[in-house]
C-alpha cells in the first residue's frame, strides 16, 4: 500500500520537471464561505492540471525496454496532456486513447505534444478497454489515470508543497474521480499531520466513489461538466486508501460547480474547469462544515472548452441577477418602443438583446410584446426596473432567471 516515503521519493524525482505552484491565501472568497480559504494552483502547470505530477513521476521509473515501445494512456483529457507532454519531453512515443466526448480543446493540445491520439467510445470504460488492447497488441506499458502507485505517489506530491508553505492548513478539500489525486494527498497529509481532514468532491452525476465507501446507491448521471470526475467507480488501489485516510466525502450538483468556475474567474481572476471547481463547489454548498476551519482547496485543473465557460458565464450572469430577461406589454403606436427603452435606459439598466413580437402572441391585435435581454446590476435592480415600468402603466414580468 501507498506509504509517505513513495510521496516523497516521488517529490524528488519530480523536482525540476513539473512546477511547485502556489497555495495562495483567498480573502475573498474567505469573507464569502466563512472559512480561511487557501487554494493549491494545479491549473498553472504546464499542461494546466495535476495529471503531469504522476503521469511524469510514472514515465521516469520506465526501464529502458519500456521506454523503447512506448506507453499507451486512457483519459478523458488531463492525464493525456500530462502523459503526452511528459513523453515527448523524455522521448518516449505516446498512445492517447479518448472518448468522443473530450473537449476539443483537450484533443488539440495532446496532438500538441507529439501524442498518437484515438478517439474510442462514448465513456472513460470503453475507452480503457481499447488502450488496454493496443498495449497488448503493441507492446506499449498502460498508464493507468489513477489506479497506479507511481501515479498515486506523483499526484500527493502537491499535498508536501502544500503543507510546506501552508502549515496551519487543518482541512483539506480534494476532487474525486477514480481517486488517484485525493489517495496520494490523504496518505501524505495524514502521515504528515494525522489531525489534518481531509474532504473528498464528487460530483452527484458520478458518485461512484461515495457509493463505493458509504454503500448508498446514488444513481449516475451521464454526463457532467466535471468531465475530468466523471469516473464510474474508483481504482482498486485507491478505494483502501480513500477508507482509511478520508475523513468525509460530499457531493455538489452541476449549478454548484458552474457558480465556483464564476467565482474563480471574477474573484480570483483564474480559470478552473469543472473538475477543478468541485473543491469550492463543496464549501460553497456546505459552509456550515468548514467555518472558521483553515481549509486548503486544490484547484485540480483549468482545461476547460471555451464554449462551455461561455455558456457557464452566460447562466452565472443570470443567476446573479446581472442579466435579465423581460417581457414588456405596450400599446402597437409609433413611440411605444423607444419608451419602454427610454425607461430601461432612466434605471440604469442596459439592453443586450430585443425583440419585437407581434404575430406569436396571446394580447389583443393592437398591442405588442417587447421581449429584451438587459444588462442590470443585481436580482434587486431587476425588481425595480420592473417597478418602475409598472409605475408607468406598462405590464411588464421576467422570464425565467433570478
Amino acid at each position: 500500500m501507498l506509504q509517505l516515503a513513495d510521496i516523497q521519493a516521488a517529490a524528488t524525482r519530480l523536482q525540476g520537471q513539473v512546477l511547485d505552484t502556489p497555495c495562495v491565501e483567498s480573502r475573498t472568497l474567505s469573507q464569502v464561505t466563512g472559512a480561511h480559504v487557501f487554494l493549491k494552483m494545479e491549473n498553472l502547470q504546464f499542461t494546466a492540471s495535476f495529471k503531469e505530477r504522476g503521469a511524469c513521476n510514472k514515465l521516469v521509473q520506465l526501464s529502458a525496454d519500456e521506454r523503447a515501445r512506448g506507453v499507451v494512456a486512457m483519459s478523458a483529457g488531463n492525464h493525456a496532456q500530462g502523459v503526452a507532454f511528459h513523453a515527448q519531453r523524455l522521448g518516449i512515443r505516446a498512445v492517447i486513447v479518448m472518448p468522443r466526448f473530450t473537449p476539443g480543446v483537450k484533443v488539440a493540445r495532446t496532438r500538441g505534444f507529439g501524442a498518437e491520439v484515438i478517439l474510442h467510445g462514448d465513456t472513460l470504460d470503453a475507452a480503457s478497454e481499447h488502450a488496454r488492447t493496443l498495449a497488448r497488441e503493441q507492446g506499449l506499458t498502460f498508464v493507468h489515470p489513477f489506479d497506479d502507485e507511481a501515479i498515486m505517489a506523483g499526484q500527493g506530491t502537491l499535498a508536501l508543497e502544500m503543507l510546506t508553505e501552508q502549515p496551519t492548513l487543518d482541512t483539506l478539500v480534494v476532487p474525486i474521480g477514480g481517486g488517484g489525486l485525493i489517495s496520494g494527498v490523504a496518505t501524505a497529509a495524514k502521515a504528515l499531520n494525522p489531525g489534518v481532514r481531509v474532504v473528498g468532491v464528487q460530483t452527484a452525476r458520478f458518485p461512484g466513489a461515495v457509493n463505493a465507501v458509504t454503500g448508498s446507491a446514488h444513481a449516475q448521471g451521464a454526463s457532467t461538466i466535471a468531465e475530468g470526475i466523471a469516473v464510474s467507480q474508483p481504482g482498486a488501489l485507491c478505494l483502501p486508501l480513500i477508507r482509511q485516510h478520508v475523513d468525509e466525502l460530499l457531493l455538489v450538483d452541476e449549478g454548484d460547480i458552474e457558480q465556483a468556475i464564476v467565482m474563480l474567474l471574477e474573484i480570483e481572476k483564474t480559470l478552473s474547469e469543472g473538475a477543478g471547481a468541485t473543491a469550492l463547489a463543496a464549501l460553497l454548498r456546505y459552509p456550515e462544515q468548514f467555518k472558521g476551519r483553515q481549509v486548503g482547496l486544490v484547484l485540480s485543473g483549468g482545461n476547460i472548452d471555451p464554449m462551455l465557460l461561455a455558456a457557464i458565464i452566460g447562466r452565472g450572469m443570470v443567476r446573479s441577477g446581472r442579466l435579465a430577461r423581460i417581457v414588456v406589454s405596450a400599446r402597437d403606436v409609433p413611440g411605444s418602443l423607444a419608451r419602454v427603452t427610454a425607461l430601461v435606459a432612466e434605471c440604469g439598466a442596459n439592453v443586450q438583446e430585443i425583440h419585437h413580437q407581434r404575430a406569436f402572441t396571446l394580447l389583443a391585435a393592437q398591442n405588442v410584446e417587447i421581449e429584451m435581454v438587459l444588462q442590470t446590476r443585481d436580482a434587486a435592480h431587476v425588481q425595480e426596473l420592473l417597478a418602475r415600468l409598472a409605475a408607468e402603466g406598462l405590464q411588464a414580468r421576467m422570464l425565467g432567471g433570478s
